[in-house]
């Protein structure tokens, strides 16, 4: 079997431009605004050049997700460095998964339809499984040596599901600000620990 050639240096350069620029198509238009013209556009390189690179737009469409996930990542990572506490851990978790940029209606449904489309293409249901394992990595580095197994797993299911629902809400009509929905997700767990968890885990009175 003869081996396909590796990528050279420029290519990986183009398609990391074509995915930063899909990126940015989509945080304007959404998936249905998604469009190989915009793409080309936003990049500043020729309407046929993405077919060069990328099989089709479902490809382009991964790698986007893909890349916008590692991006909100990175956006939790840098407020875990700020945190001082457990509880400041956990607001930063919260708070990462609600991108002040992003939560708005069209990028919410657009969103949704990637959520949607897991259900028939593997490739996006391993993404939407790591998304998950992320989540309950980073709220166990939280509440480690506070929680149990069982409790903490019974918390990453309502924060997932919190976080889930009220993205979902955004993506309906939009009525809920970034600001509520982070402070609706901190206030349903707080309110289900005990004082003695809440003192341990660093949150003030």
């Amino acid at each position: 079997m003869i081996a396909k050639p590796k990528r050279t240096r420029i290519e990986d350069i183009r398609r990391t431009e074509l995915l930063h620029a899909a990126h940015r198509v989509f945080m304007e238009h959404g998936l249905s605004g998604l469009t190989t013209a915009r793409i080309c556009a936003e990049a500043g390189m020729s309407p046929g050049i993405l077919a060069y690179y990328f099989k089709g737009k479902d490809e382009v469409l991964f790698g986007m997700v893909r890349h916008n996930n590692r991006v909100l990542m990175e956006d939790v990572v840098a407020k875990l460095r700020l945190a001082r506490t457990p509880w400041e851990r956990f607001t930063a978790i919260v708070e990462g998964n609600f991108p002040e940029r992003a939560f708005v209606p069209n990028v919410a449904r657009a969103w949704l339809s990637v959520c949607a489309a897991a259900s028939s293409k593997p490739q996006f249901a391993l993404l939407q499984t790591i998304f998950y394992r992320r989540l309950n990595s980073n709220l166990a580095s939280a509440f480690a040596g506070v929680l149990d197994p069982v409790s903490l797993r019974e918390l990453s299911i309502a924060v997932g599901a919190l976080i889930d629902g009220l993205w979902l809400r955004k993506a309906a009509g939009g009525d809920v600000s970034r600001a509520e929905a982070v402070d609706a997700t901190i206030a349903h767990v707080e309110g289900t620990l005990s004082g003695e968890v809440l003192r341990r885990l660093g949150r003030e009175a």
